[in-house]
């Protein structure tokens, strides 16, 4: 009488194999998982560091005060001195007349190669502003733009007197240095308001 072996076929792992293979895998993915969260973590840890830009909600320039405020959630992130064209009282209603407009725009385009040190749009004129015109018998004008010094300046005494005074011819007008931040914190699309 032949006595017989019970023995798993080769291509079928015995219980006790595949209780072992599961364990092993088991813990390279526990071994795997927590190498994960470590690397996560100490990445999350340097980009933590970097930082992070956040773009401004919005922009108002007050004409009387000379200033030209960044705003983020309603409080203001950044200020600024502005110039302003040489005749800067009253609303823009013609070509030429040297005055910035007065209402609610978009900064809508950008220019990083303009006559002036970066340039970025404003949206006048709008229909109104058109219409208004229009009815004085006049063309409303446009290129109101946020700018920096002109690209001719080489003089630094010259640049200072120009931040201290209106010289623009309608447009509005910051610092280079101020004219890059500006840059930065505000998107096309972004609002702004003009007052008196």
């Amino acid at each position: 009488m032949f006595s017989r072996t019970h023995t798993a076929p080769d291509s079928v792992p015995s219980p006790r194999h595949t209780r072992r293979v599961f364990r092993l895998t088991h813990l390279a993915c526990l071994v795997l998982a927590a190498a994960a969260v470590g690397l996560t973590a100490l990445l999350g840890g340097c980009a933590s560091q970097e930082p992070t830009m956040h773009f401004v909600d919005s922009v108002v320039v007050r004409k009387s005060d000379r200033t030209l405020q960044l705003l983020r959630g309603g409080t203001v992130y950044r200020q600024y001195k502005i110039a302003l064209g040489d005749s800067p009282v009253g609303q823009k209603f013609e070509e030429g007349d040297e005055r910035t407009p007065e209402g609610d725009y978009i900064l809508d385009w950008r220019n990083p190669r303009s006559e002036y040190y970066k340039s970025i749009h404003v949206s006048y004129p709008n229909a109104r502003d058109r219409a208004f015109a229009r009815a004085l018998g006049f063309e409303p004008g446009g290129m109101i733009m946020i700018h920096g010094r002109p690209n001719w300046l080489s003089s630094e005494k010259v640049a200072r007197e120009y931040d201290n005074r209106d010289w623009t011819n309608g447009c509005i007008a910051v610092k280079n240095d101020e004219m890059d931040e500006i840059w930065e914190l505000v998107r096309n699309g972004t609002p702004i308001r003009i007052l008196p």
